[in-house]
């Protein structure tokens, strides 16, 4: 098994005064994609948002690298390689394509351009629009753009909060396609989504949470075949 680069421990999280997350634990490993799923309300938001230090967790431990990093600012989480896309993209609408990417980089004081050629290769669609205001693409681009923008900070753990929202199937293949070609080039990826078919098929490893806890867990592969989850998230 590959070295944990994050770890979750007990983890609880109150959040608009309900209890969200009710003392969760687990593990990524380095270079692995993990994916949490579930149903709306299970806490898979509120879990990414406390380790993304947006939320301040009640009670429990999230450590990075082997370092706490529970209740940490969220700009210190970004800087220590930890990286969250939210759901719904949140692209600043009225700036272009290229503003939105260098806005990824907010922390860093070195040359960007090696980044930006980069995600342009991941994106090239962005390349093409480099100069267009983000709040004129298309859904999916605006997915790719806040993937891109993410990349910028040079994450060692890449969080996606829903990134499949509101797309079309086609759309949604790429999106998932350009999640393994980033998780192929060194990056951590840990995952939550609604379309638990396509999670469970790119996962290395997977938890289900239910209800702010989890209730099973296993690799991708095990737990497509698992006759609870079939019938509960899979529509089989």
């Amino acid at each position: 098994m590959s070295d944990i680069i994050l770890s979750v421990k007990d983890l609880q999280v109150n959040y608009g005064g309900i209890e969200a997350v009710k003392g969760i634990s687990f593990d990524v490993p380095a270079g692995d994609i993990v994916t949490l799923i579930g149903a709306n309300g299970a806490g898979k938001s509120t879990t990414l948002k406390a380790i993304a230090g947006l939320v301040k967790p009640r009670s429990g431990s999230i450590e990075f690298e082997g370092a706490n990093i529970t209740g940490k600012d969220s700009s210190d989480i970004v800087a220590r390689g930890v990286t969250l896309v939210p759901e719904g993209r949140r692209v600043f609408a009225n700036m272009t394509v290229l503003e939105n990417i260098k806005i990824g980089a907010y922390l860093r004081k070195d040359s960007l351009d090696e980044d930006i050629a980069w995600v342009y290769d991941l994106f090239p669609r962005l390349k093409e629009r480099a100069w267009q205001l983000a709040g004129t693409l298309s859904g999916g681009e605006q997915q790719m753009l806040a993937v891109a923008r993410a990349l910028m900070s040079r994450p060692k753990v890449l969080m996606m909060d829903e990134p499949s929202l509101g797309l079309a199937p086609l759309v949604v293949k790429g999106i998932f396609d350009i999640i393994r070609e980033i998780n192929k080039q060194g990056v951590t990826v840990l995952l939550i989504e609604q379309n638990a078919n396509m999670a469970l098929k790119t996962a290395d490893y997977a938890y289900v949470l239910e209800t702010g806890r989890i209730g099973l867990s296993g690799t991708g592969a095990e737990l497509l075949t698992n006759e609870d989850v079939k019938k509960a998230y899979l529509g089989s």
